[in-house]
């Protein structure tokens, strides 16, 4: 298990570099990491985003299948949603629509 505090550094600095409009999940953050199970950890680390400066933008963050997942983090929740769709991505019932099309993938747009 990766040191929590370094490791959440690590998961604002990942989410920083999410382009607009683009989405990724808990799960692919913890991948490129080295951590491929910790998918809740990077959940925990974007329960505190909206505290990090630079900001991070969380909103950009989702689960596996597209739900917004961590709206309750946001004040009010609904923000998550106005947030992603100010970017121009299109949100039914919590869920990111074409959300493959909107799939920021860190393993491939992070190659070394």
């Amino acid at each position: 298990m990766p040191d929590k505090s370094d490791f959440f550094q690590d998961v604002y600095a990942v989410a920083r570099l999410i382009p607009p409009g683009m989405v990724t999940s808990y799960g692919a953050i913890g991948t490129y990491l080295g951590a491929a199970r910790s998918a809740r950890m990077v959940g925990w680390a974007m329960n505190n985003a909206q505290e990090q400066a630079p900001p991070v933008p969380a909103h950009r963050v989702v689960n596996r299948n597209g739900l917004l997942t961590g709206k309750g983090h946001f004040n009010p929740p609904c923000r998550m949603q106005e947030l992603l769709e100010k970017e121009g991505i299109v949100i039914e019932n919590d869920q990111i629509v074409d959300f493959k099309a909107h799939f920021w993938e860190p393993q491939e747009a992070l190659k070394i």
